[in-house]
């Protein structure tokens, strides 16, 4: 028997190792998902993401500075500053609006200081320079408030703008584009257009990236220029960098004009002369070693020299030049400044004796005394005043001030605590109390005076390192507990609690380190196989039963997992295995094929630790009575068979055949086979149809088999229920042929009646020629004399209605001129009417006429009288 068994193992057919390939392909397949799927629900880092989005950063960077590399030939090193603002501006968290202390997201209005170029959100900043300018304008009085336009600052580097520089537009960082679109292949808040803003310091170029945050990079331009001193030949340089030294003595003129600069070629203006000379001083009494670059110097004595009055010496400190005429000379004023004397110089002005009316320091009264020399004394006069804050008043001196003791009991601009300035006038100082209140980054306390509203964010930055402290991340102060470490792609250098002899490579991170996915790679002692399993070394394992409830009052615990090493799971390794119905077939059969039994029989691999006879779980397949199905259990034992001994027939333990017939029917056949699955040919059917006759008005049953058999001609006659067709033709007669299939035939032989146009004769004729047109009927000349009367008799009727007509109209005519005729009659009547004037107006010029003459002849008589 073994030796049969291995002749059989020997001739295996190519369909059992083909089944076997695709077998160990599909286990790989489904092993290496299994390892993915593991990968990517427990890896602590998703390094391919990271990868493909730098990748994308990389391009759109290359993408911006391609017009400024493509000037400076590849070179990229000046762009480290700007690459630094646009890495910052891709970094999740990198961009923070140091006002509220949240990150800048990509569809947010921002705005970009033009110092430091930090960025803030457009509604924090809009209320930052609003509070700014409140807290500025709040201690000034009434008289100051409005007088100046107070500038408003950079939170963070305290650059200066005016008040009409507040943002109230959302502008990309070129401030070319309003309300920029969102772009992911763009750097955030950028136009994508050339930057163009003007270099800083101005060299006449412009910036040549695109749109960008931070400051632009220098001027990449070549540009043909000298050095400092002018001497050496022109040479190409870049216009960032265009200032440049020959070392070649300098030798300009220094400003003492007595010696040339001897340093190497610089920049600007050339230093004081470093060189030491006796110089003399304005007035040439002294004479002192100074240096030669400021040879003009003053001495501290008097001048002393005699007046051109003789009397008096010129008190000046050294001078250059004259001394003057005397102060003394001249007309000079009393000292109240009501008189002028001219007197020698040798003689005192005297006072005019007049009161002195100076304007006292009080600003209110007047001096009362006779003019005097000397300040006026203080405002004596007796006034009442009235305190600072408006409370109280008082009989006092006018130079005295008058402070009350009340306390004023005003809240600060700080809202918190009261002023408690005695009689404060109403304008209470500023808050000098430190503010003390923990800020948002609750690490610090604010530093200012104590103040409205929220505090200034913390000025502090802190590292945010990786595990391994090799990569770190400057953040505001605050954000580090919300901020992702950064990525480090250090290698993790944690050593392996697995029996493996290293981990998997894998970066930095927090944490424990990932379950390890080698292999386990150790050998079972039974069949010396590896085991091909993940490392189970450190598995968690849910513990059970650890801890029994008191009562049902208790809640019972969550599950707690502990970890422990599983033990390697049983030999997976496919062994080639007859099943049990081949084995039982050998032993029985005296005489076999090797040949038939590999087509007949089965070999099927099972796990390594599942090697025996066992059932394949195929389907049994043999062929029932029926002749139409196979069985379907699974690979059993049958015993009993045909004489033959064929393999392919059923026997008593196979499944008996319990479905309908699925032969297929004759065409046109809808009905199913009544009897169970059967072999041989199907009965006739003999089951009646209903169907509709040809003119769908009567209803026909008919046997199935006369239908399926019948010709088309024989199917007409069967279906055609022997009556009138009922259809109405074209020219509107109902069709005189029988029930029949297609359309009815057109050439209608029914009479109708033809008339001639004037409708006196008529004529019976078929209705397929008169629809044709074939036949007419024209008029006769009794017909025409008939139409000729008529049109004479219209004719006639015609004239009659018109001449009548212009009857009527004459008579309107007539009788609208008559009734015209009398208006005007009347009308002429009321014109010759006559109107009687009163005696006024009969003799209003006899009387006027002569009193204007004698006016106007009076009034000359006047006036040459007075002459």
């Amino acid at each position: 028997m073994l030796s049969h068994f291995k002749l059989c193992l020997n001739f295996v057919p190519l369909t059992e190792l083909t089944s076997q390939k695709k077998f160990d392909e599909i286990k790989k397949a489904n092993q290496a998902a299994a390892r993915k799927l593991v990968e990517d629900q427990f890896s602590s880092s998703s390094e391919e993401e990271d990868e493909d989005i730098k990748g994308k950063h990389g391009k759109i960077l290359a993408k911006t500075f391609t017009t400024y590399t493509n000037q400076t030939d590849g070179d990229a090193s000046e762009l480290e500053r700007t690459r630094q603002y646009m890495n910052d501006a891709f970094q999740s968290g990198a961009m923070t609006c140091l006002i509220c202390i949240a990150s800048i997201k990509r569809n947010q209005a921002v705005w970009s200081c033009s110092g430091c170029f930090c960025i803030f959100h457009m509604p924090c900043i809009q209320k930052w320079a609003k509070d700014s300018l409140f807290l500025i304008s709040s201690p000034l009085t009434d008289d100051d408030f409005g007088k100046r336009d107070y500038p408003w600052p950079c939170p963070k580097c305290r650059f200066e703008y005016k008040r009409s520089e507040t943002p109230t537009r959302y502008y990309c960082y070129c401030r070319k584009v309003e309300d920029p679109p969102l772009d992911p292949w763009l750097v955030p808040h950028s136009c994508g257009q050339v930057c163009e803003r003007d270099f800083k310091p101005p060299c006449g170029h412009r910036c040549l990236l695109l749109c960008h945050p931070g400051p632009c990079p220098p001027c990449p331009k070549m540009v043909t220029i000298t050095c400092y001193c002018k001497k050496a030949k022109p040479v190409p340089r870049r216009c960032s960098t265009k200032e440049w030294s020959c070392q070649l003595p300098c030798g300009r003129k220094l400003p003492c004009g007595q010696h040339n600069c001897e340093k190497p070629c610089h920049p600007g203006e050339c230093q004081p002369c470093p060189r030491v000379s006796k110089q003399a001083c304005i007035c040439g009494r002294q004479v002192a070693e100074r240096l030669c670059a400021s040879p003009v110097w003053q001495c501290d004595q008097v001048c002393g020299k005699t007046l051109p009055c003789g009397y008096h010496a010129c008190e000046q400190i050294c001078h250059a030049g004259s001394c003057g005429e005397c102060p003394r000379s001249g007309k000079r004023s009393c000292p109240c400044g009501k008189s002028k004397f001219s007197l020698p110089c040798t003689e005192d002005v005297p006072t005019c004796g007049d009161s002195c009316d100076k304007a006292l320091d009080c600003g209110i009264h007047r001096c009362s005394q006779r003019c005097h020399r000397g300040p006026c004394e203080i405002c004596r006069q007796e006034v009442e005043k009235q305190c600072r804050c408006g409370k109280h008043t008082k009989q006092m001196p006018c130079h005295k001030p008058y402070l009350c003791e009340t306390k004023c009991a005003k809240i600060r601009d700080c809202q918190k605590h009261q002023c408690k300035r005695k009689c404060c006038s109403g304008n209470c100082p500023p808050c000098d109390q430190a503010c003390g209140r923990t800020l948002g980054c609750r690490n610090h306390k604010c530093p200012s005076v104590c103040h409205r509203g929220s505090c200034y964010p913390c000025p502090e930055t802190v590292d945010v390192k990786c595990n391994c402290g090799k990569t770190a991340l400057k953040v505001p102060c605050g954000r580090e507990r919300t901020t992702k470490a950064p990525k480090c792609k250090e290698p993790c250098r944690l050593p392996p609690t697995c029996h493996h002899p290293a981990r998997e490579k894998h970066s930095c991170h927090f944490g424990p380190c990932p379950p390890c996915r080698q292999p386990c790679k150790k050998t079972f002692e039974k069949c010396g196989h590896s085991c091909p399993a993940p490392c189970h070394d450190e598995a968690l394992v849910k513990q059970t039963g650890s801890h029994q409830p008191a009562g049902p009052w208790e809640q019972s615990a969550e599950p707690t997992f502990i970890q422990t090493a599983l033990p390697c799971p049983p030999c997976q390794v496919p062994i080639p295995t007859f099943n049990s119905y081949f084995m039982e077939t050998v032993e029985s059969c005296p005489q076999w094929s090797p040949y038939k039994l590999s087509s007949i029989f089965q070999v099927s691999p099972l796990a390594c630790h599942a090697v025996g006879p066992y059932s394949c779980k195929r389907l049994c397949g043999r062929l029932l009575d029926c002749q139409n199905h196979t069985c379907t259990k699974e690979c059993h034992k049958v015993t009993d068979t045909d004489s033959n001994n064929d393999v392919h027939k059923a026997g008593q333990e196979c499944s008996q055949c319990e479905e309908e017939c699925s032969k297929p029917r004759p065409p046109g056949c809808p009905h199913s086979c009544p009897l169970p699955c059967h072999s041989g040919d199907c009965p006739p059917c003999a089951q009646m149809i209903r169907m509709k006759c040809h003119c769908k008005l009567t209803s026909l049953y008919i046997e199935c088999i006369k239908i399926t058999c019948a010709d088309l001609k024989e199917k007409d006659e069967l279906i055609s229920c022997k009556n009138q067709c009922p259809k109405e033709l074209s020219c509107g007669h109902r069709c005189k042929e029988i029930c029949h299939p297609s359309d009815c035939p057109q050439n209608c032989n029914q009479k109708v009646k033809v008339r001639c146009p004037c409708k006196r004769l008529k004529k019976e004729l078929p209705c397929s020629k008169v629809r044709g047109d074939l036949v007419t009927l024209e008029c006769d000349t009794v017909c025409k004399e008939m139409k000729r009367k008529a049109s004479e008799i219209k004719e006639a009727e015609a004239r009659a209605a018109l001449e009548e007509e212009k009857r009527r109209q004459q008579a309107e005519l007539e009788a609208f001129e008559n009734r015209l005729k009398g208006r005007r009659k009347n009308k002429r009547k009321k014109d010759e009417v006559e109107v009687e004037l009163s005696a006024w107006q009969k003799y209003k010029n006899m009387i006027v006429l002569p009193v204007c003459g004698a006016a106007v002849v009076m009034f000359a008589w006047f006036i040459a009288y007075n002459d």
